[in-house]
């Protein structure tokens, strides 16, 4: 059995200080030459201690390498230089980036003697973000970036295109084979980067196409005009996208509503730039929403290009704005009453929303980004949304009259769910014999170790009750399927006894109330049938996580076990096999001959003892980890299979029907 103090790591990496210097002006310069370039400090410790730096060494880790290639390009189109990027996996396990944008400076700096290409990916926190120079608005903020890609790289190779000549240097391991030298004259203008990663560093050095495909898509959104391509040139895995978008983020918007039914009749859109003294351009807010018909709130926010997944004061001003600008309009027109004034996740509840800011000198939380922490900008955004709503409905009274009457469809809805949330927090529910679902508790105290499995039926229920380790194995049978948490508001949806039964028993909370800290299970398994409906119950509590307790598939707390499909008994030997491949290997090597075969048509079919050994014993059993990559395609693809419309569910089956066998449950 695995040790119950190493059963989940907390991987508490260290972060970055954020190393801008407060003192700098900005210059009116629009060169770029080596003088911008400025070191901090070396480079050294980043293949010791690479997590601390991109995150993680796993999957995530590989493709937040390409990440910060192509943010180098991304500053070079935020200073208005570059057009294009194109990024292609090679057959050989390498990336290439490519950009049009000025080049690297490939000057020399005097006080390093080497040139400004070999310092920037040779030194960490040597870049041109650092002085406000070369770059006004730049989302690599801590300029580790391109220095780090090259450390935990193999190979990496710099061309830089520049001035009429062709550079080129080559690095291995993060250190120069030797300096940069011009191969040859071009027309060209730009920098091209290919790089290795270290299998020695990273899990897998295996791209996902996907998962880059998704991000390049947001970062076109995000840049109207910018031309990014995507190529994978892997031997039977050719393919290639093209993104552009001239709408920008109202695409994004449209993209994001697609196969939902709106409520405005076009998205409401603007932007307004701030200027300084100067008349210089010192940030942008770009901000556009549409409402639908469904009860989830889309609200998508950024900071040069960043994804601030956490939010910050960009994302309150928004919120904060659209609650008083809605709520100003309904009492000045006496649709609702002064008392009766609508709360910001009333105001909220369908609607879909991007907002992105530019901004000189953009404060994050550490080199991982996901929060901005720039006071002045929560007022910024509030002004600018308050002063463009607010025209908008003045604009368009029926609308706003649909609008605001969602709104108040959705208070009495969230009145009428107080008390079923309530029924939740109450200790003394848990300790209710009539409790549905029958929650057999764990006795270790420390919620780190401890795990529980949601249960198909109360036959599987009963004997995994009996062949748990009561330690740390919780076990909650479920009766039937739970609502489809797709089509209903929270107040029908927390009514539902299994549901409710579930959300005591792991105690953080949902939606806006969940709390990380009183999560009482780290792993929470889906324990269903191997057949379609023990397929539709699991994607039922699926929906159900992402929509109103998505932390617990961000933060990893979310698997599907994996119970056996077959037993093959031979004399006193049983054999497990949780695949026709296995299974049929298995025979070709072993033969058929005095073999008795069962395949199990559900979890009830196994005793206690079977179902400890196959499914749920730690030393043996095999767990699927449901993870999230994209949240927006993740979004979509709720909505198109769990939704109100049953012929986005037919076109998918159809799109999707010669999938045989699911190898990987990421959503």
């Amino acid at each position: 059995m695995e040790n119950l103090e190493n059963l989940e790591n907390n991987k508490n990496e260290e972060t970055e200080q954020n190393f801008v210097d407060e003192s700098r002006e900005l210059s009116q310069s629009t060169q770029y030459g080596a003088d911008d370039i400025q070191v901090l400090e070396g480079l050294d410790p980043v293949r010791k201690r690479p997590g601390m730096y991109i995150g993680s060494t796993d999957e995530h880790g590989l493709h937040h390498l390409v990440t910060e290639v192509v943010d180098n390009s991304i500053d070079e189109a935020l200073a208005g230089y570059c057009t294009e990027i194109n990024v292609i996996i090679n057959a050989d396990g390498s990336c290439t980036v490519i950009d049009n944008g000025r080049g690297i400076p490939t000057g020399i700096i005097e006080k390093e003697g080497k040139s400004a290409v070999e310092v920037v990916l040779t030194k960490l926190h040597a870049g041109g973000k650092f002085g406000g120079q070369g770059y006004k608005i730049s989302g690599g903020l801590h300029g580790v970036g391109v220095s780090c890609v090259n450390a935990l790289s193999t190979k990496l190779t710099a061309d830089v295109y520049q001035n009429g000549k062709h550079h080129f240097i080559e690095f291995a391991r993060g250190k120069a084979v030797a300096p940069l030298k011009v191969i040859g004259s071009t027309d060209r203008r730009g920098t091209t980067i290919t790089f290795w990663p270290d299998a020695e560093i990273f899990e897998t050095v295996e791209f996902n196409y996907d998962t880059l495909k998704n991000r390049f898509r947001e970062i076109a959104f995000l840049n109207k005009g910018l031309v990014i391509t995507l190529e994978d040139r892997r031997e039977g895995q050719e393919k290639s996208d093209r993104f552009e978008f001239k709408g920008g983020i109202v695409e994004f918007v449209e993209y994001l509503n697609k196969n939902k039914t709106t409520l405005l009749s076009y998205p409401v859109y603007f932007n307004k730039f701030n200027h300084n003294d100067k008349g210089e351009v010192v940030n942008e807010v770009e901000v556009c929403f549409q409402y639908n018909d469904s009860y989830n709130e889309i609200i998508n926010s950024y900071a040069n290009n960043i994804n601030t997944e956490e939010g910050g004061t960009h994302l309150d001003g928004f919120k904060n704005a659209l609650t008083k600008v809605i709520n100003d309009y309904a009492v000045k027109n006496k649709i609702i009453k002064e008392s009766e004034k609508l709360s910001g996740e009333d105001c909220r509840e369908g609607i879909t929303a991007v907002i992105s800011v530019k901004l000189r000198e953009p404060q994050f939380e550490g080199q991982t980004k996901t929060k901005l922490g720039n006071s002045e900008m929560r007022n910024i955004v509030y002004k600018a949304m308050q002063e463009n709503f607010g025209d908008y409905l003045e604009e368009h009274p029926n609308e706003a009259r649909e609008l605001i009457m969602k709104s108040v469809t959705a208070q009495r809805a969230r009145d009428a769910a107080r008390n079923a949330r309530e029924l939740t927090r109450r200790k003394s529910v848990l300790e209710n014999t009539t409790l549905p679902g029958k929650l057999a508790d764990c006795t270790e105290k420390d919620s780190s170790v401890c795990e529980i499995y949601l249960v198909e039926g109360d036959s599987a229920g009963g004997s995994a009750k009996q062949g748990r380790d009561r330690r740390f194995q919780a076990i909650l049978p479920l009766r039937g399927k739970i609502l489809n948490v797709e089509k209903a508001r929270l107040n029908r949806i927390l009514e539902n006894a299994e549901i409710r039964a579930m959300i005591t028993a792991f105690g953080a909370g949902t939606g806006n109330d969940y709390d990380e800290s009183k999560l009482r299970y780290n792993k929470i398994i889906c324990m269903s049938d191997a057949d379609v409906d023990g397929s539709h119950i699991r994607i039922l509590l699926l929906t159900f996580f992402f929509r109103f307790m998505r932390p617990l598939i961000e933060n990893g707390h979310v698997y599907a076990a994996q119970p056996p499909l077959y037993k093959v008994a031979r004399g006193k030997e049983e054999f497990y096999f949780y695949s026709d491949d296995e299974l049929n290997r298995w025979f070709d090597e072993n033969g058929r001959k005095g073999t008795t075969l069962q395949r199990y048509k559900g979890l009830g079919e196994m005793n206690p003892e079977q179902l400890w050994e196959t499914t749920m014993n730690p030393e043996h059993r095999i767990l699927l980890k449901i993870t999230m990559e994209d949240a927006i395609e993740a979004d979509k693809l709720f909505n198109q299979l769990m939704g109100e419309d049953p012929e986005l569910r037919r076109q998918f089956i159809e799109e999707n029907a010669d999938m045989t066998a699911v190898t990987d449950l990421d959503i």
